[in-house]
């Protein structure tokens, strides 16, 4: 008995099933949703949180650059990396602007100073910037993107979604292939590629051992050589260099100093840094607010003629506005015991990067 309804159950199971499919195959068929071509783009987000705008209206936005090639390039005025990416920049706003092409420069600040409009402003009339500047104090457009670099460069195409993504300096030649690649995407005559030539030696960043090193209590990655171990907002301190060797990639100060969240500022007339460095050329992150007089020894010897080192062309720089310094040029490579003398209270010392 049992089996025999297991038999009718199947049978009746089996009948159900037939009348599903029949039933099915008389609906009218649904069309093949159509996949968007470019569906593997994510679109670009929106400039977020503006807080000014330089060569460029207050109304600038993405979406108004629809049907436009757009290079999103996130920097800082004081960022060596950043600095060295200027040039390339420069070169494609004047070849491709006419054929479609718009860079937004995204400044992005990394220090307070730098939300300065002005100084902003005074570092686009340096640089020679004449594409679009928006001021992105808050970091609402960085975030936006989720970014974490400077400088770090974004191409979007003419429906508004990401190309091309690229982080850091280099990569000049194929993001330019990118470019004229974007700009003729749906033209009958594509446009012809004349590679920007580098304006200066590239860095070798296998011969840099040295990494960015910053004094401010915010973003101090490691100890300063001989202050104390640990060092609040506004905290005033006395050091002194110990004679004979240093530990490498580590500075030392000389002097009266005050702690502060971004730097450290020299509270005495007189002060100095010494650090044991190894690569070319070096570079500060530098302000003062009474104009300070800096004189640059390498290895002992005061330094007097530096060809390619415009802020210190004879081993003294004169420290005023805060932004990035060119303090040492060397012909090559190499490890160097580098001190600085400072005269002028109210000297603040920010970060050195090395090249």
């Amino acid at each position: 008995m049992a089996s025999r309804n297991l038999v009718l159950l199947i049978g009746a199971l089996a009948i159900i099933a037939i009348a599903i499919i029949y039933l099915e195959s008389l609906k009218p068929a649904q069309p093949v949703a159509q996949q968007d071509a470019n569906s593997k783009y994510p679109k670009a987000p929106e400039l977020a949180g503006i807080t000014g705008y330089i060569n460029a209206p207050s109304n600038l936005t993405i979406a108004s650059l629809q049907g436009r090639v757009v290079l999103i390039d996130f920097w800082t005025y004081s960022c060596i990396n950043c600095i060295r990416t200027l040039p390339y920049l420069n070169s494609w706003h004047e070849k491709y602007s006419r054929d479609g092409l718009v860079i937004i420069g995204v400044h992005t600040p990394e220090f307070e100073f730098e939300k300065d409009y002005a100084n902003v402003q005074a570092a686009v009339e340096k640089f020679g910037i004449k594409y679009a500047v928006v001021l992105d104090n808050n970091r609402g457009t960085w975030n936006a993107y989720r970014n974490y670099y400077w400088p770090r460069k974004y191409l979007i195409d003419a429906d508004g979604r990401i190309r091309y993504d690229h982080i850091g300096e280099g990569g000049y030649d194929e993001t330019e292939e990118r470019i004229v690649a974007l700009l003729s995407e749906g033209k009958n005559r594509p446009l012809q590629l004349n590679a920007t030539k580098a304006e200066a030696t590239p860095v070798d960043f296998s011969k840099v051992k040295t990494p960015e090193l910053y004094f401010g209590n915010s973003y101090r990655r490691a100890q300063l050589g001989n202050a104390p171990l640990f060092l609040s907002d506004g905290q005033a301190f006395s050091a002194s260099i110990p004679q004979g060797s240093l530990s490498g990639n580590t500075p030392y100060l000389e002097g009266e100093w005050i702690a502060l969240q971004d730097s450290v500022k020299l509270a005495s007339r007189q002060g100095a840094v010494e650090l044991l460095f190894t690569a070319k050329n070096v570079n500060i992150v530098a302000g003062s607010i009474n104009s300070t007089n800096l004189t640059i020894y390498i290895d002992g010897k005061r330094v007097e003629k530096q060809d390619y080192c415009p802020d210190a062309p004879l081993g003294t720089c004169k420290v005023d506005r805060e932004r990035l310094y060119s303090i040492v040029t060397l012909p090559e490579y190499g490890t160097h015991r580098l001190r600085i003398e400072a005269s002028g209270e109210g000297f603040e010392l920010y970060t050195f990067t090395f090249g």
